[in-house]
Parts: structure tokens; sequence; C-alpha cells
């Protein structure tokens, strides 16, 4: 068992907005709000307790939660109470946001001296649980804040300023491993030009704090087609954000919330338009108005 050098540690982990159009398992962006808070103490073994609005049906058991095979992997045994606030199977990185916030917490309590990237990767791990694999675009994001990107086991994070966020997530449920299988194994080669154009230019609007290069760039191909028949009213939403101003509109993650950007100030004419799209076919919703947000962060320690 590791000693402890941190009694108690309560740390925030942002939600997150992977892919953004064409960057699938490549892209990922932290988001101002929503956020869960995780509170860890050393403990005689590992220990998951869950609550929060949005904590009902995630496991407490150590290997069936992100949190707990964090733990697991890094050889700590410590007591994890997630306030959940991140919506679940969502497309907001509902499972890598306590995997991100672990990871980063036992390193603090643990003083076990890993790298930001290293701590990405024992995030990743947690990942499996959820989507079967695993993929780090999610909780790099989380971890490192700003917009990321993740490539053959390289990580770069980026910082772009003053873009507007509307994030919406409809009552519907999407699971995460089924929304992969969805994904064609192979695509035709003018698609394949195309996301390259659309990520080469994400990254050129994201550097430039670009709104509508931004926006533009997350027109895709593939991704968003194989998976906007699993969101009831998609292109209805889609619409209604693009024609209030939005820059642009794609599916966060792996759905069903859909995700736009736009100026600060039009952020509540998109996210009232996209709801009442939503509404339109029956579909409760939630709008979250927002930035790119910071990464981990400590609340409090002692």
């Amino acid at each position: 068992m590791k000693s402890s050098k941190v009694e108690y540690l309560k740390v925030k982990a942002p939600a997150t907005t992977a892919n953004m159009g064409a960057g699938f398992d490549v892209f990922g962006m932290a988001l101002d709000t929503p956020y869960d808070i995780i509170e860890l103490e050393p403990w005689d073994s590992i220990k998951i307790v869950m609550k929060g609005k949005n904590a009902k049906g995630i496991p407490t058991d150590p290997i069936k939660n992100t949190a707990g095979i964090v733990a697991l992997k890094m050889g700590c045994n410590v007591k994890i109470t997630i306030h959940k606030e991140i919506p679940s199977n969502s497309g907001l990185g509902g499972s890598a946001a306590p995997a991100a916030g672990t990871a980063f917490g036992l390193n603090k309590i643990f003083d076990l001296g890993l790298s930001p990237e290293e701590l990405v990767w024992y995030a990743a791990k947690g990942e499996i649980v959820s989507a079967g694999v695993e993929h780090a675009d999610n909780v790099a994001s989380s971890l490192l804040g700003g917009f990321t990107i993740v490539h053959d086991g390289k990580i770069i994070a980026l910082n772009p300023q003053n873009i507007g966020v509307v994030a919406v997530c409809p009552d519907q449920h999407i699971n995460t491993k089924e929304a992969r299988e969805v994904i064609p194994e192979s695509i035709r080669m003018e698609d394949h030009i195309y996301n390259i154009g659309s990520a080469s230019m994400m990254i050129a609007g994201v550097m430039q704090s670009d709104i509508k290069i931004i926006g533009d760039s997350m027109n895709n191909k593939v991704i968003e087609a194989a998976r906007e028949g699993l969101i009831k009213g998609y292109r209805r939403v889609r619409e209604g954000a693009i024609g209030s101003g939005a820059s642009g509109v794609t599916i966060s993650g792996s759905g069903p919330t859909v995700i736009a950007v736009c100026e600060m100030d039009l952020r509540g004419d998109v996210a009232s338009a996209m709801s009442d799209a939503f509404k339109e076919y029956g579909i409760e919703n939630e709008a979250y108005v927002t930035t790119v947000g910071r990464g981990v962060e400590v609340l409090s320690s002692f």
C-alpha cells in the first residue's frame, strides 16, 4: 500500500466534448460547466461512493467504475466520493471526468510524481469500462483543460479564448459502445480527404481563437452521418442552432448531446433554439451555456 502525503483532497473535474466533428478519438475540449466534484481520502481498500443528481445507476464496484479502475491501476487504496453532476451516457465525458479527477488526485495524495501526460494514460484505462476501449480524448481535455489533441501517444493542449459553447443534452439514452459500433470500418477516399481538411482547419481555428473557422471545421463526413440517426430531431436542432447564429454544430462525442460554438453574446439565443427544437419532438433536454474550461482543479485539501 502506498503511503499518503495528504489526508483529504477535493477536486473539480470538468465535462468535455470529444471529436469536434472530424477529430474522432483525437480532439477533445474541456467545458466550463457542467463538472463533477470528487473527494479522495486514503483508505484500507478501494471504496466508491456515488452522490449527486446524476449518480443513479452508476456502479460502485471498483472494477465497474471508471474512477475505481484508475485507483486499481495506480495501486492506491482510497475512498472516492463522486458528486455526479455531469449526466452519464450523454457525450459530455461523464465517465472521463471521475477518471481524470481521480488520477490527478491520487498523484497529489500519494506524491507519485507522475507527469500530466502519464496521468492521462492512467485515466484512459478507466474508459475501458464505459467505451470498451482505452481512449484518451475526453480524459486528456478533462485533466489538462482547453482543446487537446491526442495522437500516437502524444498529447498537445491548446487554449482558445472567448469561445461561446452551447451543449444541449436531450433526455435520450445512447450507449457509448453501441455508438462506436455504428461507425463504418472503412471510408471513401473523398470522405477521408474532407475530414483531414476539416481537422486541419479546426486546429488553425483553435490556435487563432477564430469562432468562424472552428465552426466551419465542425462539418464532417462519416461520423456524423453514422450517428445522427441515433439522436431524434438532430437535423432540426442543428438547423435551429445555425439559424440563431451558431458558427458550427455537431454531435458531442458519441451523443446524444449536440454541441454548438458561437459568439459569447449569442449563447442564450442558440441554447433556446436548440432546446425548443428538441421539444418539438417531445424531448425534454438540459442546455449548458458555457465556454472552454480549465482542467482538473483542487478545491480543498488537508
